[in-house]
């Protein structure tokens, strides 16, 4: 049954503060669930498949502290199964702990010494929100198979009326997983004025036909039950226990990878037990571990959950589709103003990475502020709330910071003073206020210096995790990706332009890059060592070594450059492409190169060669 507005879910506890929560070391504290009783018009609430509740309760708990502008607030959207009990210890300091508490707390990854955090019970739940087990006031008795559909937008929308209910008109950021992200797009798309920022993990825009397939079996074991009653259960005295069962276990094996799973279990087995009783289906149980571990999965989940709030919520998640609902992926992402962190998960199979990034890239081809990547993640799906410790650095780094800011994550290997100067001529090269680029852009120092010296916009692409949390804690956009692989997700000339620092010598294919930089930039602009200055040649020459030193500080055998480019080679190269080179600068090291250098002797003198291309313009008549 629900409970009345505002009353702590376990009998006899004092009343939590509605908008803070006591921290305990560690973790956020002893917390309560409370329910709220959510105004609504005369008409009830409607909801878009076109029923009507006539009244609404939405269970929900708080962390933190609400800062005096209202301007701190983080909602947690919740997956499947999950509820508001998100962190801390429920009603006691020895109660459960939250389903989300390593990332939930003071100095944690949404850190409740700085953010107002709010998690609440999907509509359809059955943990303290109006859902199929709610009591229907037209009759006094449980909705049942009575209870309207819904989809994620009317998700949304609950959660939207329980914050107007406690004062909170903006978020900071609305961050989910799962079912729980699919809840951040239709946040980011249906409230583009209430949020700052939205991360969405290990989700997508909908979902596979393959997980469609899981859900529709997960839900047919539990409709076939005879406990199910058609939806009407409750007063039986029985409920379709064996098959919410069967759907948990159905889906918890899309939950875990498959190497996971054989490390986990593999063929093991356990030793049986006694003698019990005749059972002709225990003939074909099995001793394997994996089996054992199933069973106990579906056990838990009966003993905590209702099988129509889980027919309702599959159904919604498998009907949220942005391209059906709006047409296309382009035009549902348009109303999008939060900046948006897209993660993806690299075993998940559930919401395969490959979703998360076509995602992604369908923000940046919509102009939207984004970032992106790809964790490690050999667990699967369940990595986002078993293994979250990278997780919960990339969410710290790109959440705003609200109070005083704690320094910054220095970079392992500080940029040289050679990159420094670098830097700074290409920053000389770039005018005021463009669309910049920056292709392998490493800890994202050059955006940096380019947004407080050019005052410009733009986004970072790099390969290396580590640098991709530097970039997201400076505040930029970035794209976790493989320059080599292309930039599909990049549209044509979207930017003034592309930038390539020390970074050409060590992709695969250095002419496709370089095509595919000016296809997205009116201009580009490269950097590169010179093989070819005169220290290198001379070391070749007489000691029959590969050079090393100044911009080649790698051993032949040991080094990340694929190519290794002189400025004739490049030249050359460009003349073969078409490709223009606007301005060229040199920078020598050494007092022997600056002279050969000033005497026009580029090629030798050179230790950088910073080259700003465009591409060339055809001849009249030629097409």
């Amino acid at each position: 049954m629900d409970l009345h507005p505002d009353h702590p879910r376990r009998a006899g506890a004092p009343p939590a503060e509605p908008f803070s929560a006591g921290d305990s070391p560690g973790g956020a504290g002893v917390v309560e669930t409370r329910v709220a009783a959510i105004a609504l018009p005369p008409g009830g609430l409607r909801l878009e498949r076109g029923g009507v509740l006539p009244e609404l309760r939405v269970a929900y708990e708080t962390y933190g502290t609400l800062a005096p502008d209202r301007g701190n607030a983080v909602f947690i959207c919740h997956a499947l199964t999950g509820d508001a009990h998100v962190a801390g210890r429920l009603g006691a300091p020895d109660g459960p702990l939250g389903w989300w508490d390593e990332m939930i707390g003071p100095g944690k990854g949404i850190d409740t010494d700085h953010y107002f955090v709010v998690c609440a019970n999907i509509l359809g739940g059955c943990k303290g929100t109006t859902g199929p087990s709610s009591v229907n006031p037209a009759s006094g008795k449980p909705y049942g198979a009575g209870f309207p559909p819904f989809t994620v937008n009317d998700m949304v929308t609950v959660h939207r009326l329980l914050l107007d209910h406690l004062g909170i008109a903006r978020l900071a950021a609305v961050v989910g997983g799962s079912l729980g992200g699919m809840q951040v797009l239709a946040w980011a798309i249906r409230h583009p004025e209430s949020i700052d920022r939205a991360v969405c993990i290990a989700s997508a825009a909908s979902l596979s036909a393959q997980a469609l397939a899981f859900d529709v079996v997960g839900r047919e074991a539990i409709t076939a039950d005879p406990g199910w009653r058609g939806g009407d259960y409750y007063a039986t005295g029985t409920s379709p226990a064996q098959g919410l069962a069967q759907a948990r276990k159905i889906g918890h094996i899309t939950y875990l990878s498959q190497d996971m799973m054989a490390l986990k279990f593999g063929r093991g087995k356990h030793p049986r037990g006694g003698a019990a009783a005749p059972d002709p289906a225990a003939a074909f149980k099995t001793d394997f571990e994996v089996e054992r571990y199933l069973a106990h999965q579906g056990r838990k989940l009966v003993e905590r959950f209702d099988a129509n709030s889980y027919l309702h919520i599959t159904r919604a998640m498998d009907e949220f589709d942005l391209v059906e609902e709006y047409g296309a992926l382009a035009g549902a992402l348009a109303p999008i103003q939060a900046k948006l962190l897209v993660v993806a998960l690299s075993k998940d199979w559930l919401f395969p990475p490959e979703q998360s990034a076509a995602l992604a890239h369908a923000l940046v081809r919509a102009g939207k502020r984004t970032a992106y990547c790809l964790l490690h993640a050999p667990q699967g799906h369940d990595a986002f709330l078993v293994d979250i410790e990278r997780l919960a650095a990339v969410i710290r780094a790109f959440l705003p910071w609200v109070g005083a800011r704690p320094p910054r994550r220095t970079a392992a290997d500080p940029a040289s003073p050679g990159r420094a100067r670098e830097h700074a001529i290409i920053a000389d090269m770039i005018r005021p206020g463009a669309r910049v680029l920056d292709l392998g852009c490493g800890d994202g120092a050059l955006l940096s210096l380019l947004a407080q010296r050019r005052g410009t916009a733009g986004m970072g692409v790099d390969i290396d995790i580590e640098r991709i949390l530097e970039v997201i804690d400076k505040g930029h956009d970035v794209i976790q990706a493989d320059i080599d692989a292309g930039l599909a997700m990049i549209p044509d000339k979207a930017y003034d332009y592309a930038v390539l620092s020390a970074t050409l010598q060590s992709v695969r294919r250095p002419r496709a890059v370089l095509r595919e930089l000016l296809r997205v930039a009116d201009e580009g602009i490269v950097s590169f060592p010179n093989f070819g200055r005169l220290g290198h040649r001379l070391r070749l020459a007489l000691k029959g070594r590969l050079p090393k030193g100044g911009a080649l500080p790698h051993e032949g055998d040991d080094t990340p450059h694929l190519h290794r480019f002189t400025l004739a080679d490049f030249q050359a190269l460009c003349r073969e492409d078409g490709i223009q080179i606007l301005q060229t600068v040199c920078i020598p090291e050494g007092l022997a190169n600056r002279l050969l250098t000033a005497l026009g002797r580029r090629n030798l003198g050179a230790d950088r060669v910073i080259a700003r291309i465009a591409r060339r313009a055809p001849a009249k008549g030629t097409q």
